[in-house]
């Protein structure tokens, strides 16, 4: 079969591997999709350390069982299945506090376990130990079903942060995770959503697909002041910083109304993971500042069922469709931000 492996940062190669078997407690899967992010960029570019080359990249995953393993149980040829990436060991104090997204031995599909870059993969009994197998609803495609993963670390963030009825939300940030933001808070009932992105032609791709309220250009107007100007000078109630940008995380919390609540959903370059926070718009606001980092099992099975709702609407935001063998090309496209969302189809 065909993968897409990471051998060094740089070097990515479409190769020809042995088609996998299903060991005791694994389930063997046809990849149908497998959409790309940032994060596969990133490891193109500058590797992981969590990454022992080589490895099978690629993380949201999304296709039909083929074979089950010895001892596996509920799972039938043919039955349609999206795949958790970010896994949990389920034991340690935090999985058994309920806090799967910050387990401290959490592993990783196309990290620590071949990826979905592939035309068969392995799904490890450490994804069905979760609960981290999820059946795809009647009606959601292949496609649709790989953006779950993305769209369930919105989720995690939006839980955090509170995201609720009546809200003015900011999204900062015109990616695919930022666009899925901007819907994602419009199905929890927020009152308006704004989106600020740097670039312009990516701020009006977007725009053009999820409609925010107003799309602010911030190379071309300070953002902090379009958004006092739209709120009458009170702030915005939620600020989700999706990008990885120190001035946005600061200008976060320069926008917050009294009481807000500021999302820092895009982690830092390690080499500069600083910001100058003012401390007393903290504490005279009282303002409440939230990490996200990931999702877990029950997220990315409630992103599923917010897709096959159509509470949160994915199928336009996936622009570019290519074959494994396109991977790289697909790397290009999603560095130069072409394209909202980029799936391959082995």
């Amino acid at each position: 079969m065909k993968v897409v492996r990471f051998h060094a940062p740089g070097d990515v190669r479409i190769e020809d591997a042995p088609e996998p078997v299903a060991g005791p407690g694994e389930v063997k899967i046809r990849v149908r999709n497998c959409s790309t992010c940032g994060t596969d960029v990133k490891i193109y570019k500058f590797g992981h350390h969590h990454i022992k080359p080589p490895r099978v990249m690629g993380h949201e995953i999304a296709g039909e069982v083929v074979a089950i393993g010895d001892g596996v149980e509920g799972w039938a040829a043919g039955d349609r299945v999206q795949v958790i990436a970010a896994i949990p060991c389920g034991k340690c104090a935090e999985c058994t506090r309920g806090r799967m997204t910050i387990c401290p031995n959490q592993v990783s599909m196309g990290y620590h376990f071949e990826g979905g870059f592939a035309e068969f993969m392995i799904v490890p009994a450490e994804v069905l130990a979760v609960d981290g197998l999820n059946r795809i609803p009647e009606g959601v495609t292949f496609a649709e079903a790989s953006v779950a993963e993305p769209l369930a670390c919105a989720l995690n963030a939006q839980n955090l942060a509170r995201v609720g009825e009546g809200d003015d939300v900011v999204v900062v940030g015109s990616g695919p995770i930022g666009c899925l933001h901007v819907r994602l808070a419009r199905s929890r009932g927020a009152a308006r959503v704004f989106l600020v992105e740097l670039s312009r032609k990516r701020l009006d791709m977007a725009a053009d697909l999820v409609k925010p309220d107003a799309a602010i250009c911030a190379e071309e107007v300070d953002p902090v002041e379009e958004i006092r100007k739209l709120t009458d000078g009170r702030g915005a109630d939620v600020i989700i910083t999706a990008a990885a940008s120190g001035k946005a995380q600061e200008q976060a919390i320069q926008m917050a109304a009294r009481q807000g609540r500021i999302s820092f959903f895009g982690g830092l370059p390690k080499d500069n993971p600083t910001i100058t926070c003012d401390s007393n718009l903290v504490h005279y606001r009282e303002l409440t500042i939230v990490g996200a980092n990931g999702s877990s099992p029950a997220h990315n099975a409630e992103a599923l069922q917010l897709v096959a709702t159509g509470a949160v609407p994915v199928a336009d935001l996936i622009t570019e469709r290519l074959p494994l063998d396109g991977a790289l090309d697909a790397f290009g496209i999603v560095s130069r931000g072409e394209a909202i969302k980029v799936t391959i189809e082995p």
